[in-house]
């Protein structure tokens, strides 16, 4: 075990140390969502939170930073679905289905696609929702899963291809604190939300 200061708080988890088998080739798109959130574990050093103002559309923060919503929002983008845009598009034709957790009036393209709760909503609306489970069969990589932290704030992270050694759990792609990385953390908090964005 190892103890990670994220911006989001004290989280423990087991740190993996190798992975096992990749065990068949994934199907495009998925492989694609899949080896850009792998890119991003070499690239993405610093998890940072701060509001920018953003082009539109495919808006991105630099590359060498990010929150936990940025993985997702770069996995997808590697197959040419643009969250930024998806999720302004369905906001402003139904913008009382989302959270109103931030006081806005009206969407804002600069940040309701970086707010886990807004991509949940939009996964929900748009019929990607699979069944939460504690089966590692259940998982798959590209799958995206969400999680309320202990401290109760909300997290995001991709399943990867490869699996923890000696088990059959998927490893996750995501960003807690230290920029993104692999970890064995599927199962360390209360899962959310599990949302396959391609079908099989």
């Amino acid at each position: 075990m190892r103890h990670v200061l994220a911006a989001s708080g004290l989280i423990l988890y087991a740190a993996v140390s190798c992975y096992a088998q990749r065990p068949k080739p994934l199907p495009s798109p998925v492989s694609r969502m899949v080896a850009n959130a792998h890119r991003q574990t070499r690239v993405t050093r610093y998890y940072d939170p701060a509001y920018v103002k953003l082009a539109y559309p495919n808006g991105d923060v630099p590359p060498d930073r990010g929150v936990c919503t940025d993985v997702v929002i770069r996995a997808l983008r590697a197959t040419g679905k643009d969250l930024q845009k998806l999720v302004h598009d369905d906001m402003s034709g139904a913008f009382g289905a989302y959270p109103r957790k931030w006081g806005l009036r009206r969407p804002d393209a600069n940040i309701d696609h970086r707010r886990v709760p807004n991509l949940q909503t939009y996964f929900r609306r748009h019929g990607k929702s699979r069944p939460v489970t504690r089966s590692d069969a259940d998982y798959q990589p590209g799958d995206i899963v969400s999680w309320q932290l202990p401290n109760g704030r909300d997290h995001i992270g991709v399943a990867s291809d490869t699996l923890v050694a000696g088990t059959r759990r998927r490893a996750v792609i995501h960003n807690i604190g230290q920029g993104t990385r692999e970890e064995d953390v599927l199962f360390a908090w209360k899962i959310t939300g599990h949302y396959r964005y391609f079908k099989r």
